[in-house]
């Protein structure tokens, strides 16, 4: 037996995170459907610029193809899903001082009892580079015109982490130890 103490985290930490992100998540889907990136071009979107005078996008019937990359960014649902993507990088660059890890450890898990077991901290840390990536190509899809894709990948992440935080169903989780069964991530370096 090793005499080096277990490194892990408490399992508990991500799904509480996992339960912030798909509220946030869901909130995003909501101004998703109700705003740009799916509304039809005939529903006055423009009222202040004229569709004879917006840019026209051949083919177009949704409103996202006349809108200028201004008004897109400045999309309520985009700018949510822009947050929820920093937040995922942040949580794979430092899940030390992500928020809600920092959240969950100084408020939560002190009126916990301690966990009856750690988790691995690499699977979860790859779920949010899942999350990063979904979210991150419903962003740059809303912003080249791309109808309904920014709520599409926001319920997509959002049924992860829904997942994730009422049945403790890890789906990044389960990637990792896929791609791990497979040798392509997780492998030990050889010792010399």
């Amino acid at each position: 037996m090793s005499d080096a103490p277990a490194r892990g985290i408490d399992p508990r930490g991500p799904r509480f995170a996992a339960g912030i992100t798909s509220v946030l998540l869901l909130v995003d889907v909501l101004l998703g459907l109700t705003g740009l990136s799916t509304a039809r071009a005939d529903a006055g979107w423009f009222a202040y610029q004229p569709l004879a005078e917006a840019t026209f996008v051949p083919g177009a019937e949704w409103a996202i193809g006349y809108a200028s990359i201004a008004q897109r960014v400045l999309d309520p649902a985009f700018l949510l899903l822009l947050v929820i993507a920093l937040l995922f990088l942040w949580g794979v660059l430092s899940p030390r001082t992500a928020p809600w890890g920092v959240l969950y450890r100084k408020a939560v898990q002190p009126r916990l009892s301690p966990p009856t077991e750690l988790e691995d901290p690499r699977p979860p840390r790859f779920a949010q580079g899942v999350g990063l990536l979904v979210t991150s190509i419903g962003l740059v899809l809303h912003l080249v015109g791309v109808p309904w894709a920014l709520p599409i990948a926001a319920a997509m992440a959002f049924v992860a982490a829904f997942l994730n935080a009422v049945f403790g169903l890890c789906l990044g989780c389960q990637l990792y130890l896929l791609l791990q069964r497979m040798g392509l991530v997780g492998r030990e370096r050889a010792t010399a």
